[in-house]
């Protein structure tokens, strides 16, 4: 087994934060990878402390070192001043536990979940000594598979990926590699038309898109056998996947540094604009049982002394205020063990809740209205009252917190200059309501650009410019001069342009992603290095214009450009669901409501009504839809004024 230490040792004491390169954290396996088995190098292409707390890469990172059949290592994005030594020294990618080359595992197993570091994927398929595009790879290198929220489009990679699974990786990766073992003799394309029969794996060469007069008409099958539609992979049972059972402790300071349990997966919140609660459809929870016996084990094994407790709305899990009050109250813990719920909905942050979270520590506290003004929530489908959330902001500034943040998006449909103000209005009254428990109170509002997604009812809508977005931005900086305790945040529009051209593009987007790679234009994602005016001479020399790409809207009819692949979703629900945003009219999450026949359930055996069997206070629609986030990672391409 081919060790490349004795190289890269003497790289480490040039470059910022060595210990992002050496392994060895608690919870990571010893490279043990025998011949016999598939050797899987699990990338996130972003760096060490954006990437091992992602829970999805873990989770597989496990079950394929778990397995009799395959092996598994990591890697992250090396950030520039290492990348620079590796080319330098002619250092190619490496694993983490066994420094290993990247170009010996049989598959490199990307994690895509921000659109802003393709360039980075690109980047380190380059670095593993890879051939970057798909079509001039020969059997002697390995499979680039890549899955995660970002590959329900997968078409703009398409031209760089050979394989990408759709949905949950837990069951289909240990399908894959029972068919690599099998299929080690078989020629690449043979092996790729196999794989392309596994339920949830799209392969792009066995499809074609299709173009008429300049634009996508149809993405169809080119070889037979293979499925027109490929439906994502659905784990009906997450009690059967208690992952991670050891999860990783890092040697630097990470993003979301503490025990990680997931309590449930999926939503039934319906806000139009959440990709990941469409696409994670349907609810699915953990027992609680096993959430306390998650918890329990992974504060011995880790030392941690906090727990979030994790799902896209963590006070839907049945239970949730035994589960938060076992935890901090357990004798065992000595009550030094603080909780987090990174998704809380604004009314069921109580007093008593809040009373409950700071016996140990007052983590921070973010609440996401997202739309300034009732109107606003009612389009997106983001149904909280201005009383919820003064009632949730008072009742945090009540139990001693002296920091809110609140998260709202701009350019969503039909919004109005006056939407955009109350954006202010609302941060304003809850400063207010922070400055009679605290004098020096401090409400931070932060402010995204809307990005359409793919798989979401606002995917056919027409993006904001990046003037429009600006404009917008001048509006919000304007009405917030002379708010005293009130801080004001935006993410760049700029970057908000080019996300937006990544999420719902083509393959033709693949050359300009390629364009800007060769141009230098890696970790896109951070302020530092993005570079607005690459994407610019990359668009001209694609011949592709952002007005059709990004900004303009698109008719029902349209083919869209992942119209093959299937989030469980209907394609007449989410054009209806549209139409209902445009009318202002909100619905009622689906468990308190007959079912709204989106298609999430169907055939995977899980019940309609899930989670909590008690509809939110009083019933009444308009409560309860808001998410409360833990304070974590600084947002990133952020402007001040």
């Amino acid at each position: 087994m081919t060790s490349l230490w004795t190289a890269i040792e003497p790289l480490l004491a040039r470059v910022t934060k060595p210990a992002r390169y050496i392994g060895g954290e608690l919870g990571s396996s010893p490279p043990s990878c025998d011949p016999g088995r598939v050797a899987w190098l699990l990338l996130y292409p972003d760096t060490y402390e954006i990437g091992l707390p992602n829970q999805g890469l873990q989770i597989l990172y496990e079950i394929l070192n778990e397995r009799t059949d395959s092996c598994a290592e990591r890697a992250y994005a090396p950030w520039t001043d290492m990348e620079a030594e590796m080319r330098a020294a002619g250092v190619p990618l490496f694993s983490l536990e066994g420094t290993r080359p990247a170009a010996t595992f049989d598959v490199l197993a990307f994690n895509l979940s921000a659109e802003l570091t393709y360039t980075n994927v690109l980047n380190l398929i380059d670095l593993a000594g890879v051939p970057v595009r798909a079509d001039e790879r020969s059997a002697e290198h390995p499979l680039v598979v890549a899955g995660g929220h970002c590959a329900f489009n997968p078409e703009p990679l398409a031209d760089f990926v050979d394989v990408f699974v759709l949905g949950d990786g837990e069951e289909v990766v240990g399908e894959l590699s029972a068919l690599l073992v099998a299929g080690r003799d078989r020629g690449r394309r043979e092996l790729l038309w196999e794989l392309a029969a596994v339920p949830g794996v799209y392969v792009p060469s066995c499809y074609r898109a299709v173009y008429e007069d300049g634009r996508l008409v149809a993405t169809e099958p080119r070889l037979p056998g293979v499925p027109p539609v490929v439906e994502k992979r659905v784990v009906a049972d997450l009690g059967a996947w208690p992952y991670p059972k050891h999860q990783l402790v890092p040697l630097v300071e990470v993003v979301h540094d503490r025990l990680n349990v997931e309590v449930f997966r999926g939503c039934t919140r319906g806000c139009r604009f959440c990709q990941a609660g469409m696409i994670t459809r349907p609810v699915r929870e953990r027992p609680a049982a096993q959430v306390d016996e998650m918890v329990h084990r992974g504060l011995e094994r880790t030392g941690y002394d906090e727990v979030a407790l994790t799902s896209l709305s963590s006070a839907d899990f049945s239970g949730i205020d035994d589960t938060v009050a076992g935890i901090i109250n357990d004798p065992e813990c000595s009550g030094q063990v603080s909780v987090s719920l990174p998704s809380l909905r604004v009314d069921a942050f109580t007093v008593s809740l809040a009373a409950e979270i700071q016996k140990v520590r007052r983590t921070g506290l973010t609440f996401a209205p997202e739309g300034g003004t009732w109107r606003m929530r009612q389009v997106i489908n983001k149904l909280i009252s201005e009383e919820d959330l003064y009632s949730a902001v008072e009742a945090a500034f009540a139990q001693g917190w002296r920091r809110v943040k609140l998260y709202f998006l701009i350019g969503l449909p039909t919004e109005t200059d006056d939407d955009v103000r109350g954006i202010v209005a609302l941060a304003r009254n809850c400063v207010e309501l922070g400055r009679r428990h605290h004098r020096g109170a401090v409400v931070t509002a932060s402010v995204g650009g809307f990005v359409p997604k793919a798989q979401t009812p606002f995917q056919w809508f027409g993006q904001d410019t990046t003037a429009e977005l600006r404009r917008k931005v001048g509006i919000l900086r304007d009405e917030a001069k002379g708010v005293r305790g009130l801080t004001l945040r935006w993410h760049d529009p700029e970057a908000t342009t080019v996300e937006g051209l990544v999420s719902r593009g083509d393959r033709r987007v693949g050359a300009v992603i390629e364009h800007v790679w060769r141009a230098g234009g890696t970790f896109q994602e951070w302020s530092e290095h993005f570079d607005r005016a690459l994407w610019e001479e990359a668009m001209e020399a694609a011949g592709l214009s952002w007005e059709v790409s990004v900004f303009r809207h698109r008719p029902n009819e349209e083919v869209l450009p992942w119209d093959h692949l299937s989030a469980g979703l209907h394609r007449d629900f989410l054009w209806q669901d549209f139409q209902e945003a445009l009318a202002e009219h909100g619905l009622e999450d689906c468990r308190w409501t007959p079912c709204y026949d989106c298609g999430a359930c169907t055939g995977l055996g899980v019940e309609h009504v899930v989670a909590s069997p008690v509809p939110p206070a009083g019933g009444r629609q308009g409560t309860g839809q808001d998410l409360f986030r833990a304070e974590a990672v600084p947002v990133q391409l952020m402007g001040a004024p």
